[in-house]
């Protein structure tokens, strides 16, 4: 069917397009040249999962449980998943909402309340990205200093330097991967990465936690430094499983878009959150109060199991910060350029 146009918030073109969850629907099909209905909903819940299970997951012993304790940091991280499936789901399903498909928070946001919330959706997935991004290139850093002090106990490089080096890494990466369809066997990089890290995390801690003497588990801090940890860990709760990206994955998704997302959404929070609760509470289990920010900086075993642990959390960095950037140029620009999301990408 030739496409007809009609107007949105945002001022792009809508083209008609078939629904397979019913045989007299139709929905708009805003007009990009990404690739839209293509992946199965395995392969984006498990994009999902391998997103939450980021090197990130590195720090939550220390950055939730330290400051929240055994019952906030336990209550806090279920609680966390909970409300995260219930938003997420909410956002799923209006996936289709007045006979379009809304592709982009903004679009979304631009059809329910105007054209002042499409401007500040726009905005403020700009900051979350930009954020998310710049967190991304500390952590990769953060991880090569690792490796330095794993093999020379000095101060000659400081975290500043690791930080530049891994920006450039991933400014290189991004040169010689320009494009989400080169991104396919990188993909399988990441999660075989984050595998590796995870696997040696929890079995290092565990370990620690058998032979180490009784742990104190009291909230470190007083007064309003005890506030400013609990506002912190609670930021981190948040952050901890939710994109701001989902309607842009979600666009990726098999028809029925909203039933098969569904299915990738209760993949991402059941099987998927394993990974990353087994490493928090263990690492927090073994180590206490005294936990860093960074797990592998507190585990104990074989310097070349370490090394690979904390290359693995580097090089995974490197690639979920590119996949960030490339799924922003789906987010933020009005022309796109063809590619596909996550396409045979698993």
């Amino acid at each position: 069917m030739p496409p007809t146009t009609e107007s949105s918030a945002g001022g792009a073109g809508h083209a008609k397009a078939h629904d397979d969850d019913d045989g007299d629907h139709t929905v708009g099909m805003p007009e990009t040249a990404h690739q839209i209905s293509t992946d199965s909903w395995f392969q984006v819940g498990f994009v999902l999962t391998t997103g939450i299970n980021s090197a990130y997951v590195l720090g939550y012993s220390g950055t939730i449980m330290v400051p929240l304790g055994w019952v906030g940091g336990v209550v806090g991280l279920f609680l966390a998943t909970a409300i995260s499936l219930y938003a997420n789901t909410l956002v799923a399903k209006l996936h289709e909402l007045g006979g379009k498909r809304h592709i982009r928070y903004r679009d979304l946001a631009g059809h329910i309340y105007g054209r002042k919330a499409y401007v500040s959706t726009w905005a403020f997935q700009y900051v979350n990205l930009f954020m998310i991004n710049t967190g991304f290139i500390i952590l990769a850093g953060q991880a090569l200093k690792a490796v330095y002090r794993l093999f020379r106990d000095d101060s000659v490089m400081k975290l500043p330097y690791f930080i530049a080096i891994a920006g450039l890494v991933c400014a290189l990466f991004a040169i010689g991967v320009p494009h989400l369809s080169a991104l396919r066997i990188w993909l399988a990089f990441s999660t075989f990465f984050s595998l590796v890290y995870i696997v040696i995390a929890f079995a290092l801690s565990f370990k620690d936690g058998l032979q180490m003497p009784p742990r104190d588990y009291t909230i470190p801090g007083s007064g309003p430094g005890k506030v400013f940890q609990t506002i912190g860990a609670a930021a981190n709760l948040v952050f901890a499983f939710n994109t701001g990206m989902l309607p842009e994955i979600q666009a990726t998704v098999r028809q029925p878009v909203v039933g098969n997302m569904m299915k990738a959404l209760y993949f991402q929070f059941t099987a998927g959150v394993l990974p990353m609760y087994a490493v928090t509470f263990v690492g927090y289990w073994a180590y206490g109060s005294s936990t860093s920010s960074y797990l592998l900086n507190s585990v104990n075993g074989p310097v070349w199991v370490k090394a690979v642990a904390n290359i693995s959390a580097f090089l995974q960095t490197v690639i979920a910060l590119h996949v960030h950037l490339l799924v922003s140029s789906f987010l933020y620009s009005c022309h796109p350029v063809s590619s596909s999301l996550h396409s045979n990408s698993l």
